[in-house]
């Protein structure tokens, strides 16, 4: 039977390791929201890149040109 420092001890142990958890998870939980920031703010820039890309391509107006016959 353990005695009541040993028990003390364990209690004492286990409410570390619960507060290491927690602290391990809230940091995942912040790098992983980085990491979605990061993937959000770069597809918004190539976004941004492409569209103008789209725009700068110049596009001939009116209707098709008609193809002749050989």
């Amino acid at each position: 039977m353990k005695t009541s420092s040993e028990q003390a001890h364990a209690r004492a142990e286990a409410v570390f390791k619960k507060e290491v958890m927690a602290r391990e998870g809230q940091k995942a939980m912040g790098e992983y929201e980085a990491e979605r920031r990061a993937v959000r703010e770069k597809t918004a820039r190539l976004k941004a890149l492409r569209l103008a890309r789209d725009a700068a391509i110049v596009r001939p107006s009116g209707p098709p040109a008609k193809q002749r016959a050989g």
